[in-house]
């Protein structure tokens, strides 16, 4: 395959255009194709699928790695990739869209809140192949090493073979010694048991601190949760489509009295 040949990937992440986890990203997407990215100016993590309406956006071209084409983006990663299908693009769409790679892990109830996976699904809503990738390490200073053959792996196989419409990959890696292999996985069933810690600050001002527990309600083998804790890489496909089909039948029973007036 010639340079030319080589596909367009673009690259988004949350955690910023200088992260260590972007880096990898690119390097390990360098040898597959031609690499654009675009990627928000500071940490955007738990944006969700947030998007900027109340104020401009900068989509500023930047050099921070040799032969890499870069934009830092003012918004979210969402706007990201809408200003990178419209802007940066043209509307010439990539072949395929990678986001991350994150510090720390989103899997389950996680996938909601992270800017990395709505990066992702942002790209599928554009009919763009995508994929979002997350490490189970907080650290700055985090080893991705491990993760980069499975990153080139999937990513291969999605050029090769696009996904189902509307679908989308979550990919999740342990933190584990060695990295037992992939597993298809469904989203386990958790969620966060909130608390809000009340400090005060050198006003005497009362103000809130987000904490909590992670609960896992899902005892199955088959789970996200289940292979990172194996120390397996875990792979779930996802949608954006929201609907809970299962539920239409029921609702149909239903009997709405609507009085007017």
């Amino acid at each position: 395959m010639t340079k030319k040949e080589k596909p367009t990937i673009l690259v988004v992440n949350d955690d910023g255009i200088d992260a260590p986890g972007i880096k990898v990203l690119i390097d390990a997407m360098k040898d597959l194709g031609r690499v654009v990215v675009v990627a928000p100016d500071s940490p955007q993590s738990a944006t969700g699928h947030a998007i900027t309406i109340a104020r401009p956006l900068r989509l500023d071209r930047v050099h921070i790695y040799p032969d890499v084409e870069m934009y830092k983006c003012s918004g979210t990663p969402v706007d990201c990739v809408k200003l990178a299908v419209n802007k940066v693009f043209h509307d010439q769409k990539p072949a395929i869209c990678v986001s991350g790679i994150n510090h720390g892990l989103n899997h389950s109830i996680n996938v909601i809140y992270s800017g990395t996976m709505s990066a992702a699904v942002e790209g599928a809503i554009e009919s763009i192949p995508s994929i979002g990738f997350s490490y189970d390490d907080f650290s700055y200073d985090a080893d991705f090493s491990k993760c980069v053959p499975f990153v080139k792996a999937i990513a291969r196989q999605v050029l090769e073979h696009g996904l189902p419409v509307g679908t989308l990959l979550n990919v999740n890696f342990p933190k584990a010694e060695k990295m037992k292999g992939i597993k298809i996985c469904r989203q386990a069933n958790a969620k966060w048991a909130e608390e809000f810690d009340e400090r005060t600050d050198p006003h005497n001002r009362n103000y809130y601190w987000l904490t909590g527990v992670f609960q896992l309600n899902d005892k199955g083998e088959d789970t996200d949760v289940w292979a990172l804790k194996n120390e397996y890489v875990s792979l779930v496909p996802i949608q954006f489509d929201l609907t809970a089909h299962h539920a239409i039948p029921v609702l149909n029973n239903w009997q709405f009295d609507v009085q007017e007036g």
